[in-house]
């Protein structure tokens, strides 16, 4: 019997290892909300177990990140990284001085919310980045996805939130939530048969924590206005980041401002943070469930506009890269979103 082409199906969609599961969990809550509580058991544990797969998914992706790198790499990478949280912690800075924790509750804004807006704007698409800049970029601009590992998870949001005045986090609960991180991040550091162990998990764990994100969302939500909001928050991303990050690839980086315009997009993984940034700052919580569908259609929408946009500028600002990408060897492996 011929094999079915399931995985090669998923990889073909962006962000699709974090998007299918999570479609499907969502169909779940909205058709079969009593199902959880129907099965009991481990088949609930994963269908309401975001918080610890999540927890588990931080640590192997602190243990994935590594110090090692060249310092062309580093360069870049630090850049666009730099660019994207300087400019999330700019946007939330401003959006804090208008729209409360709770989020706003009336016109078509209804239900955007600071934690929407920081957990759209702050992780880029690694996945989508790398793959653009192995058709439009150098081997070294492809490897600038080896810093983007460090914005996954709610650590870069949070410490936004924080510094832009929008939330306090007690000393305590800011230490419990990027513990698990800096736990991986050590030990991978520390001892290289431990990355190796550990690392795989990051995108072992994705799906899995993905369909338990699915199950706290539901899809009668997209027939509210929230769908054409999601639109507008995802235009928004790619203007108000792409813009810096164009800027700093050109400045700093060395670039055409190709590779800071693939970096403009949502993270899949970005879906998952309004809950967790939620369970450990309660205020946060009756916004959570909303900024998770916003969040979704940021992460859709980014993903079919920005590779177009991509490959727009390229033929208009980065063709005579071509040359220099071609001396530069041949591109380094994609990372999974």
């Amino acid at each position: 019997m011929r094999a079915m082409q399931i995985k090669a199906a998923i990889d073909r969609i962006p962000g699709g290892l974090m998007l299918v599961p999570l479609l499907l969990g969502a169909l779940c809550r909205t058709f079969a909300p009593g199902s959880p509580a129907y099965f009991k058991g481990f088949t609930q544990g994963i269908m309401t177990g975001v918080i610890p797969i999540l927890a588990v998914w931080f640590f192997c992706m602190g243990a994935s990140v590594s110090l090692r790198a060249t310092g062309t790499v580093l360069r870049k990478s630090g850049t666009l990284v730099a660019t994207k949280l300087v400019a999330a912690w700019a946007i939330v800075l401003v959006a804090g001085l208008f729209i409360p924790p709770e989020g706003i509750q009336s016109g078509f804004f209804a239900g955007l919310s600071i934690l929407a807006i920081v957990c759209a704007m702050d992780m880029t698409n690694g996945g989508l980045y790398a793959s653009l800049m192995q058709t439009y970029g150098s081997r070294e601009e492809a490897g600038a996805f080896i810093l983007t590992s460090i914005e996954s998870g709610p650590l870069m949001s949070m410490i936004i939130l924080g510094a832009s005045g929008a939330a306090h986090f007690e000393p305590q609960i800011f230490a419990g939530a990027v513990l698990p991180f800096l736990v991986g991040f050590a030990l991978g550091n520390l001892d290289p048969k431990l990355r190796a162990l550990f690392a795989p998990g990051g995108q072992l764990m994705i799906p899995f924590f993905a369909f338990a994100l699915g199950n706290t969302v539901d899809l009668s939500n997209l027939l509210s206005p929230l769908a054409g909001l999601g639109i507008v928050l995802a235009l928004a991303v790619i203007v108000l980041t792409g813009i810096p990050l164009i800027l700093a690839d050109r400045a700093i980086g060395g670039g055409t401002g190709t590779a800071g315009l693939a970096a403009s997009s949502t993270a899949g993984a970005a879906a998952a943070n309004p809950l967790a940034i939620a369970a450990v700052a309660p205020h946060f919580a009756p916004a959570a469930q909303t900024a998770t569908v916003l969040v979704t259609i940021c992460i859709i929408v980014t993903s079919i506009l920005v590779p177009i946009l991509t490959g727009l500028w390229y033929r208009r600002f980065g063709a005579g890269a071509a040359e220099a990408r071609t001396e530069a060897g041949p591109p380094l492996a994609v990372p999974a979103e």
